[in-house]
């Protein structure tokens, strides 16, 4: 293929952002040949914006098209495992947001809930070894510049990673599928804490394939999960600057996870703190200490004394005012590793190559989030069987 032909599934949010980071590559590597949506209005109004030639009314549609090489699911997350099944049969390569799949049913118990989240996750890894289509898991820490310059670091250094702090939190989201986990499946851990699971994941067989040619695996979970929002003084405050509408979903997560080696990592999800989105890292290595900070960052930090001073001019995600001291993205999507994200899936895809950000990260991250789950509702660790072969 000269060019990878793609159809875009989903008009929303994760759909605009990838449109805009797959700009440089339209026309030279890539094609948008279609697009499909649960609401057609939205997706006609999609197409027209990025120029898009056709508008599918059914996914199933979209499959059937010859001029589809891979299909790009920005959908909620209850589709996902569903829809990548789907596509792998059709023989399309699969390109898919975070994170790949969890419990989706009625409420019961974690131990259920594990068993059937990783059930989904196998049934797409058989679809797509039957099928032998690539999938490209949507993980933007993996190509973050910030996280790219830690690995060039660890490679010169050769220390032994002894410990990572990881954290991503915010204010909360307003999307009414992430108050339930019906629809979301699960809370703040699942929705924000897939990327820095991910990434201390990805690091750890970063480095064992660098030391000694293979993964180093987790061992076990042990985790914490909170519902902040229904403290009784918070809820008596008459101003809410956060999220509060959540139903049977936690807003906290504070996660331990123990490798293989005997290292660690502490990972965190909050949808309580103010100020901005935080995606963050600390890497405690033998011979060094490295901080990344994807978000906030201080390349250029901005007062402004009153919210309309800056006018309708981007500051940062998840703010909730413009007033006062705040951290000014001058490329919020490149440095958490959008446009690189999707060049890597493009080229993997037109050379026949392995993405950094695969679905052996997808399908770990996965493990880890509902073995975090199960530990908290049992309160002990969660020992995690290590994959033969």
């Amino acid at each position: 293929m000269e060019r990878l032909r793609i159809g875009i599934v989903g008009a929303q949010f994760a759909a605009q952002l990838h449109l805009q980071n797959y700009r440089p590559l339209r026309g030279s590597k890539v094609e948008i040949v279609a697009v499909v949506s649960l609401i057609e209005a939205e997706s006609r109004q999609f197409a027209a914006q990025h120029k898009i030639p056709a508008v599918v009314d059914d996914f199933r549609r979209l499959l059937e098209r010859k001029d589809v090489d891979a299909v790009d699911l920005c959908v909620p997350t209850d589709l996902h495992h569903e829809f990548a099944i789907l596509a792998a049969q059709a023989g399309k390569h699969v390109i898919c947001e975070k994170p790949l799949t969890g419990y989706f049913g009625k409420a019961v118990d974690r131990e259920t809930m594990f068993r059937k989240a990783m059930a989904n996750c196998q049934a797409v890894v058989k679809a797509v070894k039957a099928n032998k289509v690539k999938f490209c898991y949507a993980e933007n820490w993996v190509y973050a510049p910030p996280v790219v310059k830690l690995k060039r670091l660890m490679q010169a250094s050769q220390g032994t990673i002894l410990d990572m702090r990881a954290e991503e939190s915010h204010s909360g989201s307003h999307a009414a599928y992430s108050r339930r986990w019906k629809t979301s499946g699960g809370g703040a851990l699942m929705r924000l804490g897939a990327h820095p699971v991910s990434a201390v994941l990805h690091l750890k067989h970063y480095e064992g394939m660098m030391k000694q040619g293979k993964a180093i695996p987790v061992k076990s979970v042990t985790a914490e999960i909170g519902q902040h929002t229904r403290i009784k003084s918070f809820q008596k405050e008459p101003q809410k600057w956060l999220v509060s509408a959540w139903e049977d979903v936690e807003d906290w997560a504070t996660v331990i996870v123990n490798f293989a080696d005997g290292s660690q990592a502490v990972v965190t999800a909050s949808d309580g703190v103010l100020g901005g989105i935080r995606n963050t890292m600390t890497v405690y290595l033998s011979n060094a200490v490295v901080q990344v900070n994807i978000n906030p960052s201080d390349t250029v930090v901005a007062y402004a004394p009153s919210p309309q001073v800056f006018g309708e001019e981007y500051i940062a995600e998840k703010l909730e005012t413009k007033a006062g001291w705040n951290f000014a993205s001058p490329d919020e999507d490149w440095v958490r590793g959008y446009p690189q994200e999707l060049e890597d899936f493009v080229d993997c895809l037109l050379t026949d190559r392995e993405p950094a950000s695969g679905l052996d990260l997808a399908c770990q991250t996965v493990e880890v989030i509902y073995a975090a789950y199960l530990a908290a509702e049992k309160g002990r660790r969660v020992e995690l069987k290590e994959k033969k072969g």
